[in-house]
């Protein structure tokens, strides 16, 4: 199966197209329903949390402005109750007053009055000239005889100047006189100003008529149509802050805040656009929105990444099937081999044996008299040498063959590794030594037996000390073996600072009858020997190799179920054999 395959073969095609629609519907779906609802619920919260500061904004600002009202009134009643009317139609005790009023409130009161019941002002404090005007038709005056207190509506008068009157009745004389003051207009406004929120949000107040009685920081006219569902209400909600929102002709969305205020005779209106109200929900909403959009795009990115991936995959678990199906008859191919070589082996190997007993039999018979003095005895000598070597060498590859080959398992036993390593060590000490290869060991003690042959564990450890000290015969060097426990196994390592094994032959170092060594030095079956056995214990075998640097090989033996040993002990050998 060829890589492009998958461009043009239709099977791969469509498998791509179903996984990346499979993960985009089972990861976008959810995204966007958890994310609507959120938004949802989000949006109804942010809601009633705006109206409900509105409600407490403009509940708060009515009461200062009601306290601001009756605090003014008070002043004006503790004048009228505390002086006699005979002192405050006095106009130079009047403007008295007027100066400690405004010494102590900030000049809030614009000017003071005393006005008899005819409606003619007998007294005046203040900076217009307004001594002895008439007030009979006026329509505050009106009001005011009629009541024992009175606050006017905001109106332009005499003056020409927006203003209220609050106005306080009592007898004098027989008949009635109204003490009267003028509140300073600007300082009324600056309440109803404060109440600004965003960039569109204002206050102003409104008379039942609907006629301002603020200056608006946005010049506008009021229509009734905008207010008229507060005004027809007021016998419905009273003091409680109602919320609405409206279209306006211009088509802007807007948001309104009402309650009353002057025992119902004024409106306090709180107006804001709606896109300015909720432009922190509009902002939110817009960075949820792009998140979700960008999640989708990141949802789809992947899902065509990782589908391409998962195909490649498939594709490539294909390729290792049709390989696998190859290696199952190569592997019994091998096998048929094997059961060969086992029997080559057997038929060779008596022979052998025969031929190396007479070899010696014949070097036996030179030792006699009669041939010691023979002209080729070295001659004789050299050639049963060789052939008692070669037989020797025979026999031991129709030995490593049977070995390749069995089928049985040798006795188990509980073995201590490290004693077992030891013995490898002892037997192979005279081999290093002729070939200048020092081996040390580092060896934990207390490590736990290890149940399986004794023997395939000698094969194994005998092999790679033999192995090493041969990659080390013409330079010498340094064999390190190490062990100690690791998770649930028991680790050793076979070290050595040899040539190295080239990177292209670390592949195949554990195939059968592969061997690096120079022809007629070895047979390519020792370490396929050692994995096999390894491998049938339950352990692994791995080789790490660095050109000129050296070799180690990693055996990793698993410990019996219950083996519980401590592995934080000093090593209990550290030295050279």
């Amino acid at each position: 199966m060829r890589r492009n395959d998958r461009s043009t073969n239709p099977y791969y095609r469509s498998l791509i197209r179903n996984m990346v629609l499979i993960i985009i519907l089972v990861s976008i779906t959810p995204m966007l329903l958890v994310g609507g609802v959120f938004l949802d619920q989000f949006y109804h919260s942010y809601r009633n949390k705006i109206y409900d500061h509105l409600k407490e904004l403009t509940q708060k600002h009515i009461q200062n402005i009601d306290g601001f009202l009756q605090e003014k009134l008070s002043d004006l009643r503790l004048m009228a109750d505390t002086n006699s009317f005979d002192k405050l139609s006095d106009e130079t005790f009047l403007a008295e007053i007027l100066a400690l009023l405004g010494h102590e409130y900030h000049a809030v009161f614009t000017d003071l009055g005393v006005i008899n019941a005819q409606g003619r002002q007998i007294a005046y404090a203040g900076p217009f000239k307004l001594a002895n005007v008439m007030y009979s038709e006026s329509e505050w005056f009106k009001k005011a005889i009629t009541s024992q207190y009175f606050i006017s509506d905001v109106f332009l008068g005499l003056r020409g100047l927006p203003h209220f009157i609050i106005a306080v009745r009592q007898k004098w004389r027989g008949d009635y006189v109204i003490l009267r003051a003028t509140v300073d207009f600007a300082a009324f406004n600056n309440l109803v100003e404060k109440l600004r929120i965003g960039k569109t949000g204002f206050a102003f107040i409104l008379n039942k008529n609907g006629e301002l009685q603020t200056k608006p920081y946005f010049d506008f006219v009021p229509r009734k149509g905008c207010y008229g569902y507060f005004l027809d209400f007021e016998k419905k909600f009273p003091g409680q802050v109602q919320i609405v929102e409206r279209s306006v002709e211009t088509g802007n969305h807007k948001i309104y805040a009402a309650s009353f205020l002057k025992n119902g005779d004024w409106l306090l209106v709180y107006q804001q656009d709606i896109d300015d109200a909720f432009s922190e929900l509009n902002r939110t909403k817009n960075i949820a929105i792009l998140i979700m959009i960008t999640g989708s795009l990141v949802i789809i990115a992947v899902a065509f990444i990782s589908s391409k991936k998962m195909v490649q995959r498939i594709e490539k678990a294909d390729k290792e099937k049709e390989l696998m199906n190859q290696q199952v008859i190569e592997t019994g191919k091998l096998a048929s081999i094997g059961e060969l070589a086992a029997g080559i082996a057997h038929e060779i190997n008596n022979p052998v044996a025969i031929m190396v007993e007479e070899a010696g039999w014949i070097r036996d018979l030179l030792e006699e008299e009669d041939f010691k003095e023979g002209e080729n005895l070295d001659e004789f000598q050299r050639a049963l040498n060789q052939i008692k070597t070669q037989g020797i060498r025979c026999k031991e590859i129709t030995h490593k063959l049977l070995s390749f080959a069995r089928k049985t398992d040798p006795k188990v036993h509980d073995v201590q590794i490290n004693d077992l390593i030891e013995q490898m060590v002892e037997l192979s000490a005279q081999k290093a030594k002729y070939s200048n290869v020092v081996v040390n060991t580092n060896l934990k003690k207390d490590l736990p037996p290890i149940q399986m042959p004794e023997s395939e564990l000698q094969q194994v450890f005998l092999n790679l000390l033999n192995n090493a000290i041969d990659a080390m015969e013409k330079t010498g060097g340094t064999i390190q073996i190490t062990s100690h426990k690791e998770n649930n196994n028991v680790l050793i390592s076979v070290a050595d600072n040899g040539p190295g094994i080239p990177r292209a032959n670390l592949a195949r170092i554990f195939d059968p009858f592969f061997s690096t060594k120079p022809v007629g030095k070895g047979t390519g079956l020792g370490l396929s020997i050692c994995y096999g056995i390894i491998k049938k214990m339950g352990g692994s075998i791995s080789v790490k190799s660095v050109i000129d640097v050296g070799t180690i090989f990693h055996v990793r033996i698993p410990i019996p179920d219950g083996q519980k040993r401590n592995n934080e002990v000093p090593p209990i050998n550290s030295g050279s054999h």
